[in-house]
């Protein structure tokens, strides 16, 4: 019997159970500050990790050039949300401006459509550098929207295992992964 990988092994037995693995939605998601819940925000952009490259040619191997791996670098996140009163981002932004820099852990956790987290990103060690106010227009109708960018010292996100634990509420019982994943 030829083997299965984990993704064909996880479709195979969600099939077998009536579990759809539809694909999660953008839209749904929350942002978790030091272990207090940041706001509602409508927009979230900057979740990556990029590994700068370098090539070495070598004398006498015209086909192709080495490719070697060098710094990986962080860009901001970038949180949009309506303005509201309350706002402890530009608190901590402010904070910062006057030299008093908190560095923050946090998470960013992609809800299913049941609103239970699926996936999720640490970030840690961020702090906001930049904070926009909304464009006002009188002519407008728009909600006035406010973005707050965060540096930070890296992404991580879970193992499979802890990913599965996770989201066992939903297939409790009727998924079982032997065999050893690590």
């Amino acid at each position: 019997m030829p083997a299965l990988g984990l993704s064909a092994a996880f479709s195979l037995a969600t099939n077998l159970s009536g579990i759809r693995a539809d694909p999660y939605q953008a839209f749904n998601f929350l942002i978790e500050i030091e272990g207090i819940l940041a706001g509602g925000f409508s927009e979230c952009s900057g979740l990556q990790v990029e590994t700068e490259t370098f090539e070495y040619r070598e004398g006498g191997l015209n086909d192709y050039m080495h490719r070697f791996a060098g710094p990986t670098k962080y860009p901001p996140l970038i949180l949009k949300h309506g303005l509201t009163q309350i706002d402890g981002l530009w608190a901590w932004h402010q904070d910062v401006a006057q030299g008093r820099i908190e560095r923050k852990n946090g998470t960013i956790y992609l809800l299913n459509k049941q609103q239970i987290p699926v996936i999720w990103w640490d970030f840690k060690e961020a702090f906001p550098f930049r904070w926009s106010g909304p464009q006002l227009q009188a002519n407008s109708g728009q909600v006035a929207i406010e973005s707050v960018e965060l540096a930070h010292r890296g992404l991580s996100r879970p193992k499979l295992a802890s990913l599965l634990a996770g989201i066992g509420a939903e297939i409790s019982g009727s998924l079982t992964i032997s065999g050893g994943l690590f």
